[in-house]
């Protein structure tokens, strides 16, 4: 991912090529058929595997958009709802609403999440995408010590601070 200059991350056939993290996150989410069955929510895989930051509890984190967060609900509950753990709930966050859900399939653990804004818009997006620029910039080593730090426990965006300096109240 470092060296990339530009990816569609709406496209996630580049898991297919990428490490064997996201090769084997690719082979779960294909075998599921969830950007498929998800297509009219634009869902975006968001998170560390992406990123190739990932650690070994890593989950897949897919972002979506609907203004009917009822129907995505029923939507996710009859396409995934047989499968391991799956759980799902309704709150606000920054004061907008939406809908989670969460399953175990094939060692992942797969979270998706929609809320009635542009996914490019949502905070999981935007903090990718800067984090993929700060990675970009700052190549490997920055990659294997943020990795480290979360190793150690700390989240991504807690580690990404700490790496950076970056202060600020919402880490």
């Amino acid at each position: 991912m470092h060296s990339q200059t530009k990816r569609d991350w709406f496209d996630p056939s580049y898991l297919k090529k990428g490490t064997p993290r996201q090769r084997e996150a690719w082979a779960v989410l294909d075998s599921l058929g969830i950007f498929d069955g998800l297509k009219e929510y634009q869902p975006v895989l968001c998170g560390t595997i992406p990123l190739d930051i990932d650690v070994e509890d890593s989950d897949l984190d897919l972002i979506c958009t609907t203004a009917d967060l009822d129907r995505f609900g029923h939507v996710l509950k009859e396409k995934y709802g047989h499968l391991d753990r799956f759980t799902q709930d309704r709150r606000e966050i920054r004061n907008i609403p939406t809908a989670t859900a969460s399953f175990w399939y094939r060692g992942f653990q797969l979270e998706c999440f929609a809320q009635p804004i542009p996914v490019t818009e949502q905070n999981a997006y935007r903090h990718m995408m800067i984090e993929a620029r700060l990675l970009q910039l700052s190549g490997q080593e920055a990659a294997k010590e943020i990795r480290a730090l979360k190793e150690r426990g700390l989240k991504t965006e807690p580690a990404f601070a700490l790496y950076y300096g970056i202060v600020g109240d919402d880490l």
